[in-house]
């Protein structure tokens, strides 16, 4: 059985949050160790405020690559059927020659970091027509002021914003860019009992 995706308990979870649904996503809850779910949060939040409090600056780059090793070691121990790949800089972008599109196309779901009035974490699990969705863990009601950004409500499971491509690759800080190229990252996984293979999938060149 699949959970709905669910949202972050307070301002700095968002990274921890993401992973999570990214598992929530990918695997029935029947077969999600209890181990993935204590070492997400073991290894998030490690950043601190300017007062010195623990976790108030939410999860840095570092944790992120560590936690998405962590994570493709844990599935060569045969405990579940997890592949896990991280990304940087360049690598980071949307587009027909993209990792994270091939990703999305063969069945994966990425942890992506992007802006929102500051640096956040959300979670892609689909792209097609020129269009991305995603779960944003941070709970809106009402509308952005980009129309273009949709809210949707009826898919607890799989997303809850519909975004174009293009907001995506933006090198500038405004609402879901990646922004500058050293400042991007994003986390691919594959349920690798489900991920379809490159075979299976066309128009990428990778």
């Amino acid at each position: 059985m699949k959970n709905p995706l669910h949202y972050q308990f307070s301002d700095y979870d968002c990274g921890p949050t993401s992973m999570q649904n990214a598992i929530s996503y990918l695997f029935p809850r029947e077969e999600i160790p209890p181990e993935i779910l204590r070492n997400i949060m073991l290894y998030c939040l490690d950043c601190y405020s300017a007062e010195g409090v623990a976790g108030k600056s939410g999860t840095s780059c570092a944790a992120m690559m560590f936690l998405s090793n962590w994570l493709n070691g844990f599935g060569k121990t045969g405990q579940l059927a997890i592949s896990a790949k991280y990304l940087h800089g360049e690598n980071v972008y949307l587009g027909d020659t993209s990792y994270i599109n091939d990703a999305l196309h063969r069945g994966g779901a990425v942890v992506v970091r992007l802006f929102l009035d500051e640096w956040h974490y959300v979670l892609l699990t689909g792209a097609e027509n020129g269009i991305v969705y995603m779960f944003d863990p941070y709970y809106r009601e009402e509308p952005f002021e980009e129309k273009e950004v949709v809210l949707v409500t009826d898919k607890p499971d799989r997303y809850n914003r519909i975004v174009p491509e293009e907001m995506f690759n933006r090198g500038v800080l405004e609402l879901y860019s990646f922004g500058p190229e050293e400042g991007r990252e994003a986390v691919l996984l594959f349920n690798e009992k489900t991920k379809l293979s490159e075979e299976k999938t066309i128009e990428y060149f990778i």
